[in-house]
């Protein structure tokens, strides 16, 4: 957490960060940790030069998985999705998530909706701006935020309590092998829309907090319970909680392999079941795997079309398995 002294009148002239974030530091530029007491890392609220460790530091979480999830931390370039992650946690009164440093253009008005982060404000630079953001323009982006992963994020190993994974587990959308992140995240904001409980990637998946992810999500990589796991886990959690399994399979490609045909009598049918439901690689589809160990689900077409892009096949699953008190045409 960033711990700023404000006075009346003022703004500090400075950030202090805590000795964990301030080991972040030490560990990414070389410095020993273990070399004397922890002295707190000074961050100046003025940015001016794209050299400046933080700004390398943002650049790390941008473009680095492995690095992100280390860290503990996210950028999330755009003022609509700050807004809706920073609104939707105060809703929830969710200390745990939380902005850490928003970064806003020099000389420019806080973001209407963000005020009362005026204490974790950064003045940057058009430069330093475009350089963290990765855009080749600047004109739309008011703020970038430095984020804590959120606590609904669980990047489990085989075993565990399947029953703390979700708080409720009547809807979960599956995603295995989905590495597009425009599909990943338009899918994450498919399902929160539509009111499904969360999501289970399996793995091949790409991070849902990559940065084209969130531009697609709007937020909901934030909002949705995630986790990610194996199919041991998957097998686990539907076993416990009694869950049904189907998965969406190109009606083409279906061949001598029996499936259903999406349908509102198959939605209502369903109504009271707990279901998980498996889209598969934007390329090769469902593995054999989860052929094997789904019913399959098409959806009826007409004409000569082979299959639907995958966040599109899946906004219409997502759509018409929801549950019926949700659906106001079953």
């Amino acid at each position: 957490m960033i711990c700023a002294s404000l006075s009346p009148l003022h703004h500090p002239p400075l950030i202090t960060l805590t000795s964990t974030i301030r080991a972040k530091f030490e560990t990414q530029f070389g410095k020993d940790a273990d070399d004397g007491p922890a002295k707190p890392y000074v961050l100046p609220k003025v940015i001016a030069s794209a050299a400046n460790p933080f700004v390398k530091h943002c650049l790390k979480l941008r473009l680095n998985s492995s690095y992100r999830h280390a860290h503990g931390s996210v950028v999330v370039v755009g003022t609509t999705p700050i807004r809706e992650i920073y609104q939707y946690h105060d809703l929830t009164n969710d200390e745990v998530t939380g902005i850490e440093s928003l970064l806003v253009l020099d000389k420019a008005d806080i973001p209407e909706g963000l005020e009362s982060l005026d204490d974790r404000v950064v003045r940057v630079n058009p430069v330093v701006m475009k350089k963290i953001s990765g855009l080749q323009s600047t004109d739309s982006v008011e703020a970038i935020a430095l984020m804590k992963l959120p606590k609904q994020y669980l990047n489990i190993d085989d075993g565990g309590d399947c029953h703390e994974w979700f708080p409720s587990a009547h809807r979960i959308l599956v995603l295995e092998g989905i590495q597009d992140p425009g599909n990943m995240g338009t899918l994450l904001r498919s399902a929160m829309a539509f009111k499904w409980d969360g999501a289970f990637l399996l793995p091949g998946c790409c991070d849902p907090f990559n940065e084209k992810a969130l531009r697609a999500s709007r937020g909901a990589s934030f909002q949705l319970p995630i986790v990610s796991g194996s199919w041991t886990s998957l097998q686990s959690l539907t076993k416990h909680r009694g869950m049904q399994v189907l998965a969406a399979h190109p009606h083409s490609k279906l061949g001598h392999i029996q499936a259903s045909e999406l349908s509102p009598n198959l939605a209502r049918s369903l109504h009271d079941t707990p279901l998980c439901l498996l889209l598969g690689s934007e390329g090769s589809g469902l593995s054999q795997r989860a052929i094997d160990a789904c019913q399959l689900v098409s959806i009826p077409m007409s004409g000569e079309f082979e299959s639907l892009n995958v966040s599109i096949a899946g906004g219409i699953f997502l759509y018409m398995l929801q549950t019926e008190s949700r659906n106001p045409n079953f």
